[in-house]
């Protein structure tokens, strides 16, 4: 095999590696293993409320974009996104394919610190996430910004046994936070994408119900959610 061809060969098997590669860290909704720092401290447990027509809340008393859907909460800082099952982290970053519509949909004027390009553009709409993403971001998520608003869901009950851990008492090592996550909050996640997060974080499933018949476990599930305590 003379020179040209064995570059040949080299490229088109460097090609194969990328593209592999691409395809691997495609399939990852967020970094799983890495925690961020992303410049932010809730020192306390949120004020959150309810962004109206929508699954989401927001946080209207942080100077941050701050958002809790499906059981996590999300921040979008410096361009990127960011979930935590705990109100003050730790964090992990988040591709943007991977985060949940419901959130991107959130209207512009619930962004407490919208970035510079948002100006201009209109605040009881979406922030404009395909000028943002890119051309291979808006074919994947053709028609996000249209949906049955009919058929929103409900939004997730909110984690405010949080509440009595700050200061010293917050924890930050994994283990402790999913330790206490499984025994204070039995909500599970509905969307996939959201439970793809959920495994990743290693947060337990809930125990079962207690002195239930096997196969009514869906109505324990709604009574818990009736029962967790909400903002005001």
């Amino acid at each position: 095999m003379n020179s040209l061809a064995s570059l040949r060969v080299l490229r088109r098997l460097g090609a194969a590696l990328c593209l592999s590669f691409g395809s691997m860290w495609a399939m990852l909704p967020a970094q799983a293993s890495v925690s961020v720092s992303i410049g932010i401290n809730v020192p306390v447990y949120p004020q959150l409320v309810p962004v109206p027509g929508y699954p989401v809340y927001y946080a209207p008393r942080l100077d941050t974009n701050y958002f809790y859907y499906d059981g996590l909460y999300w921040v979008f800082a410096d361009g990127n996104w960011y979930d935590s099952a705990w109100y003050n982290g730790p964090w992990r970053a988040v591709s943007p394919e991977f985060v949940p519509v419901y959130v991107l949909r959130v209207p512009v004027r619930y962004y407490r610190r919208p970035p510079p390009y948002f100006r201009g553009w209109a605040v009881n709409a979406p922030p404009r996430w395909g000028e943002r993403f890119g051309p291979a971001w808006e074919q994947q998520h053709r028609g996000w910004e249209h949906w049955n608003r009919a058929a929103v869901p409900r939004p997730a009950p909110l984690p405010s046994y949080q509440r009595q851990y700050k200061g010293e008492r917050y924890p930050q090592a994994a283990q402790e936070q999913q330790v206490l996550h499984g025994q204070h909050f039995h909500y599970q996640p509905k969307e996939a994408v959201v439970q793809q997060h959920y495994q990743q974080m290693g947060m337990p499933p809930p125990p079962p119900p207690h002195g239930e018949a096997k196969g009514k476990g869906q109505g324990h599930g709604h009574g818990q959610q009736k029962h967790e305590e909400r903002e005001k």
